[in-house]
C-alpha cells in the first residue's frame, strides 16, 4: 500500500544518513544496538503519523462538504455532476483515510482518530452510495428502451406494415441508448471500487442489481415478453398464437442484441475488476428475464404438431440458431448456464416437434383419401400442396439441413440407386436435406401414379401425368429445389414429362391417323374407297375430338409443345390425301358434302381449340359439340 512504501522510503532515507556518518568515524560497518534502533524510529513514527492525521483532516473537509445532512447543497446536489475534479478528489480522501485507518488499526487502535477516520467513512460511503444510485437514476434513458411501444401495440399484428415499423423502431431506440454513457460508467466503475475495496460492497451491488433489473424487465414487458404456461398455450387459437409467435421473433433480436448485450457492457465495465461480483449482478438482472424469454418456444413448440404450423416452428429454431452464438458469449458465466440450457432445451424440442411434423406430412401425402379423379386429367391438389411446401422449405436449408444431419431416413424410404445420377463421379453425395426432399416428391409421384389409375380412358391417364409431372419440374427449377436436386434430377423428369406425352399422342390419336391411307395405299384406292377412308376419318376425328374437348394441359408451352406434335403428324398425311382424292369427289357436290368436312387447315383450327378444359369460344361449339357442328366456323375449303 501506499502508506507502507512511504513508511519504507522514510525508514531507507534515514538509514543512509546514519551509514554516512557513521562511515567518517570508523571504517567497519556500523550495527545499531536495538536500543538505538527504538530512539531511530520513534521521530519517523511521529512523522509518518502526523502525515496520517493531515490525510484525515483534508478527508474531512471535502466529506464533511458533501455530508447529505450537513446542508442543503450537499443533500440537493450530485457531486459528479457539479464538480468532476472535486468528485475525484473526494475519492482520493476515501482512500487515503482508508489507509489513515489501516495505520492506527495496527499501531494505535484506541487512538482517537481511527475512531474519526471511521465515522468519516460512514458518511463518505453514504454518499457514494448516493452518487451511485444518482448516476444510475439519471442515465436510465441511456439503456431503458422509453421509445419502446407499449406492450399492447406491440403484440397487435393486425396491420401487418404498422406493428413491425414499431417493433423497428424499439430496436433503434434500444440500439442507440445502449451506447450507455462513457463518463457515467467510468464514475460508476470509480465509485463502485471505492466502495467495494472499503468494505461496502454489499451496498453498492443492491444498488445496482435493483436499478438494473428493473431496466430489463421493464424493456421485455415493453417488447411483449410474457409468462405463458403450456396448458395456456395449448388454450389459444392459432391465430392468436402466431401474433405471439411474430411478437416473439421480432423481441428476442431485440432482446439479445441489445438488450443483454447491452447489460452484459455495462456490468463489465462498472465491475471490471471485481470479476465474481460482475458476474453475479448480471446473472441476477437478466437470468429470469432470458429464461422466461427462451421458455417460450418450447412450450410452443410442446403444443403444436400439426403441419400447417411448421413454418413458424422453423422460424422460431431459426431465430434461435441465429442468436445462438450471441447466448452463449453473453451468458458464459456459470451462473447463467441455466439461460443456456433454457435455449437449447427450445432449440431441441423445435427440432424434435419438426422432424414429427415433417413425419406427419409424408404420412398425410401416402395417406391421400382423395378418389374422384381431376376433370379433365388437371392438376391434382396434392400435387400443388406439396410442391410448394417444398419450395417454402428451401428457404430454411440450412435449418433443415441441421434438423435432419442426425436423422437419416428410415430403412424402407431409401431411394432407388437410379433416382439420382451426377455426371461427376466425385460430387458429394447429397445432404440429408436434399435426399429427404427427393423422396418426399417420389412419393407424391408414385401416390400420382396410384391415381391415373382412376380414369377409364388411360389416354387421359397420361395427360394427367403429364400435367402433374411438368409442374412438379417447373416448382423445382424456379425455387432453391433446383440447388438441393441438381440439374440431373430436372433432365431426367423432363425426359419422363415427354414419355408421358408420347403416350398420350400414340393412345389419343392413334385411331385418327389411322384412318388416314399412306401414299401407296392412297395411290391405288378407288374413288368409293377413298369415299370411305373420308368417312372413317370423319368419323374418328370428331371423336377424338369430342371426348378431348374438355381435357386440359395446365402448362402454356406444354400444351403448345402437344398441339404441334399432333398437328406433324396429321395435317400433312392428310392434306396429301385430301389433295388427291378431292378434285375427283367434288365432280359430285352431294359426295362432297358428305364424305368429305374438314380441310387440312380446319385440321389446324380445331387442334388450337384443345387443352384448355372446353371449346374455344371461337369454335361457337360447347364442349360436347362436334367438329361438324361448327365446321362452319373452320372451313377454308
Amino acid at each position: 500500500m501506499p502508506f507502507k512504501g512511504l513508511r519504507t522510503v522514510l525508514f531507507t532515507s534515514q538509514t543512509k544518513d546514519s551509514s554516512i556518518t557513521s562511515s567518517s568515524s570508523s571504517v567497519s560497518t556500523y550495527s545499531p544496538s536495538p536500543m538505538t534502533r527504538n530512539r531511530l524510529s520513534t521521530p519517523l513514527h511521529t512523522f509518518s503519523e502526523a502525515m496520517i492525521e493531515e490525510n484525515i483532516e483534508q478527508a474531512n473537509s471535502i466529506i464533511t462538504k458533501w455530508d447529505p445532512n450537513s446542508s442543503t447543497f450537499a443533500k440537493v446536489t450530485s457531486l459528479f455532476h457539479e464538480s468532476r475534479s472535486e468528485a475525484q478528489e473526494f475519492l482520493k480522501s476515501v482512500k487515503k483515510l482508508q489507509q489513515a485507518m489501516h495505520f492506527f488499526a495496527s499501531h494505535n487502535s484506541s487512538s482517537q482518530k481511527l475512531v474519526q477516520a471511521q465515522k468519516l467513512m460512514q458518511v463518505a460511503m453514504k454518499r457514494l452510495e448516493k452518487e451511485f444510485y444518482q448516476i444510475l437514476s439519471s442515465n436510465r434513458d441511456h439503456l431503458d428502451p422509453e421509445s419502446v411501444s407499449t406492450r399492447s401495440s406491440v403484440s397487435e399484428y393486425e396491420d401487418e406494415a404498422g406493428p413491425e415499423d414499431e417493433i423497428q423502431l424499439a430496436g433503434e431506440s434500444i440500439s442507440e441508448v445502449e451506447k450507455f454513457s462513457t463518463l457515467a460508467m467510468s464514475d460508476l466503475s470509480s465509485i463502485a471500487e471505492c466502495m467495494i475495496s472499503s468494505g461496502y460492497g454489499k451496498e453498492c451491488v443492491k444498488i445496482y442489481k435493483i436499478m438494473r433489473k428493473s431496466i430489463v424487465d421493464e424493456a421485455l414487458y415493453k417488447l411483449g415478453v410474457q409468462s405463458l404456461t403450456s396448458a395456456q398455450i395449448l388454450k389459444m387459437d392459432w391465430e392468436v398464437l402466431e401474433i405471439k409467435i411474430k411478437s416473439w421473433l421480432n423481441a428476442v433480436k431485440i432482446a439479445v442484441k441489445s438488450l443483454f448485450h447491452g447489460e452484459r457492457i455495462v456490468c463489465d465495465h462498472v465491475f471490471s475488476t471485481f470479476d465474481f461480483i460482475r458476474e453475479s449482478c448480471f446473472s441476477d438482472i437478466t437470468k429470469e428475464g432470458a429464461i422466461l424469454l427462451f421458455r417460450f418456444p418450447e412450450s410452443v413448440a410442446k403444443c403444436q404438431k400439426s403441419p400447417e404450423k411448421m413454418f413458424r416452428m422453423l422460424d422460431l429454431y431459426n431465430a434461435i440458431s441465429e442468436l445462438w452464438s450471441d447466448i452463449d458469449s453473453f451468458f458464459s458465466f456459470d451462473s447463467t448456464s441455466v439461460v443456456r440450457s433454457q435455449a437449447l432445451n427450445s432449440l431441441t424440442r423445435l427440432g424434435d416437434t419438426i422432424r414429427a411434423m415433417l413425419s406427419d406430412f409424408e404420412s398425410a401425402i401416402q395417406k391421400d383419401p382423395s378418389k374422384t379423379p381431376i376433370p379433365g386429367g388437371g392438376l391434382h391438389p396434392l400435387t400443388r400442396y406439396v410442391m410448394n411446401y417444398l419450395s417454402f422449405f428451401t428457404d430454411y436449408s440450412v435449418i433443415l439441413s441441421d434438423i435432419f444431419a442426425n436423422c437419416p431416413l428410415p430403412e424402407n424410404t431409401s431411394l432407388p440407386e437410379s433416382y439420382f445420377e451426377s455426371p461427376n463421379p466425385n460430387d458429394n453425395p447429397l445432404s440429408a436435406l436434399a435426399v429427404w426432399m427427393a423422396w418426399i416428391i417420389l412419393v407424391v409421384l408414385c401416390k400420382l401414379d396410384g391415381k391415373a389409375k382412376l380414369y377409364k380412358d388411360s389416354t387421359l391417364a397420361y395427360l394427367f401425368l403429364a400435367n402433374n409431372l411438368v409442374y412438379v419440374v417447373q416448382k423445382v427449377q424456379t425455387s432453391n429445389l433446383r440447388f438441393l436436386l441438381g440439374e440431373d434430377w430436372v433432365s431426367k423428369h423432363k425426359a419422363t414429362v415427354k414419355q408421358y406425352t408420347a403416350s398420350y399422342e400414340r393412345m389419343g390419336w392413334r385411331k385418327v391417323l389411322l384412318a388416314i391411307p399412306d401414299d401407296r395405299t392412297a395411290t391405288m384406292m378407288s374413288v368409293m374407297k377413298a369415299n370411305e377412308c373420308f368417312k372413317n376419318f370423319n368419323l374418328e376425328f370428331e371423336q377424338t375430338y369430342r371426348s378431348q374437348s374438355s381435357w386440359i394441359v395446365t402448362d402454356s408451352k406444354l400444351r403448345e409443345e402437344i398441339k404441334v406434335s399432333i398437328a406433324k403428324k396429321l395435317v400433312p398425311a392428310y392434306r396429301d390425301f385430301y389433295g388427291k382424292y378431292r378434285d375427283c369427289l367434288g365432280i359430285k357436290e352431294n359426295v362432297m358434302e358428305s364424305a368429305v368436312k374438314f380441310a387440312p387447315d380446319d385440321l389446324v383450327n380445331y387442334l388450337s381449340d384443345l387443352f384448355y378444359g372446353t371449346v374455344a369460344s371461337g369454335s361457337g361449339s360447347s364442349s360436347s359439340s362436334s367438329p361438324a357442328q361448327s365446321r362452319g366456323k373452320h372451313s377454308k375449303r
